[in-house]
Order: C-alpha cells, then structure tokens, then sequence
C-alpha cells in the first residue's frame, strides 16, 4: 500500500508532510506535492502533517477518487524530490479555510 496526495493539495502547498518523510518520496511542482508509490513505505508520518488533510492511504481512497493514484505516479516521474520544507503558496492559508481547516 502506499498513501496518496488528493486535491486539496492543489493551491496550497503545505510542504509540512515533506519534512516528516523517512524515505523522501514526495515530489514537488508548482501547485503542490506528489507521493511517489514505488518509494513510499506506508509509513503514514505524512497524514497527520498536513494542515488540509490532503494526504489519505490508498485503501482508504474513495472510487471516485481513484485516479489520484495514476496522479501521483505519473507526476512523481516529472517532478523533482523534495526533501526540505517550502514556503507555503499565497493564498494557502485561505484555501485550508475553505476547506474547513
């Protein structure tokens, strides 16, 4: 199993979960972070790190949110590592409002 960053990633870019990372499987573009699945260990350090609850377990993805997993792999193959926290995006902290947290 591997986890997974959703949506709600996008536009923010809290990098919190990045610095909790044993194995440095995140990726990084513009709008937000990638968890890639071939390096992942299913640690689960990155859930409870992130402000947005953007990052859930594969199994606990629900189907119509599926496709987050092909996402994921394929960005990790574009983007960069990242393995040292980032200034969060302008407007992040309003967007985690909006999304409730």
């Amino acid at each position: 199993m591997t986890h997974v960053v959703t949506e709600s990633c996008r536009g923010c870019r809290f990098t919190d979960c990045v610095t909790s990372c044993p194995v440095a499987c995140f990726h990084v573009n513009e709008v937000r972070v990638y968890i890639n699945p071939q390096v992942c260990i299913d640690c689960g350090a990155c859930i409870p790190a992130c402000p947005v609850r953007a990052i859930v377990e594969e199994f606990d993805l629900p189907e119509d949110q599926l496709h987050w997993m092909d996402i994921n792999a394929k960005a990790a193959e574009r983007y960069p590592v990242i393995r040292t926290k980032l200034p969060p995006l302008d407007g992040a902290d309003e967007r985690r409002r909006q999304l409730g947290f």
